[in-house]
C-alpha cells in the first residue's frame, strides 16, 4: 500500500505537533520544578521524540524537492499544451482559409474579448468586426463565439496533459 503525499504531510504534522507538546511540557516542567507526568527523568524518550523530529524533518525536505520536482513538470506540460494549442489554432484557421483579419478577429473573439473591444484594438467599426466575425462562423461551420471556443477546447481537452501517475 503506498501512502499519498498528503496524508505523509498530515501524519508528519501529527507527529511534529506531539513532539512540540512534549518537549514544552518538558520544558514548563524544569522551568518550575515540577515532574508532572512522570517524565522527567526519560532521557531515552526524549532522545527518541528527538529523532522523530529529525526524521520528520527529512521526510519534509524529501517531499518539498518532489512537490517542486512536480510542480515544473506540470509547467512544462503546460507550456507544452499552450504551444499545441496555438499549433491547433493555426492549423485550423489555414484549414478553414481565414484571411489576416479574420484570424485576428477570431483569436480575439476566443481570447474572450467583446466586438467592441476587438474594433477598439483593430482601430475600425464594430460592424465590420461583427461581418469579421460571421465569416469567420461560416468558414468554421459554427453557429457563433461559444461554438467556436468550443471547437478548440474539445481539441485541447481530448488528450490529458497529466498522466495517471502524476495526479495525487
Amino acid at each position: 500500500m503506498r501512502i499519498s503525499q498528503t496524508s505523509l504531510l498530515w501524519l508528519l504534522l501529527v507527529v511534529q505537533g506531539f513532539c512540540a507538546t512534549f518537549f514544552l511540557a518538558d520544558a514548563v516542567m524544569d522551568w518550575t520544578g515540577g515532574e508532572a507526568l512522570g517524565f522527567r527523568h526519560l532521557h531515552r524518550f526524549e532522545m527518541l521524540l528527538a529523532l522523530a523530529l529529525i526524521g520528520g524533518l527529512a521526510a519534509t525536505i524529501t517531499l518539498i524537492r518532489a512537490q517542486g520536482a512536480r510542480a515544473r513538470q506540470m509547467r512544462r506540460q503546460i507550456d507544452v499544451a499552450s504551444g499545441a494549442f496555438a499549433e491547433v489554432i493555426t492549423r485550423q484557421f489555414d484549414e478553414w482559409r481565414l484571411s489576416a483579419a479574420e484570424r485576428d478577429v477570431a483569436m480575439l473573439s476566443i481570447k474572450g474579448l467583446s466586438m467592441a473591444e476587438i474594433a477598439t484594438l483593430r482601430q475600425t467599426k464594430e460592424g465590420t468586426i461583427k461581418a469579421q466575425s460571421a465569416a469567420v462562423y461560416k468558414k468554421a461551420g459554427v453557429s457563433g463565439r461559444l461554438q467556436l471556443l468550443s471547437y478548440f477546447v474539445e481539441e485541447l481537452l481530448s488528450d490529458p496533459l497529466l498522466d495517471r501517475s502524476t495526479r495525487q
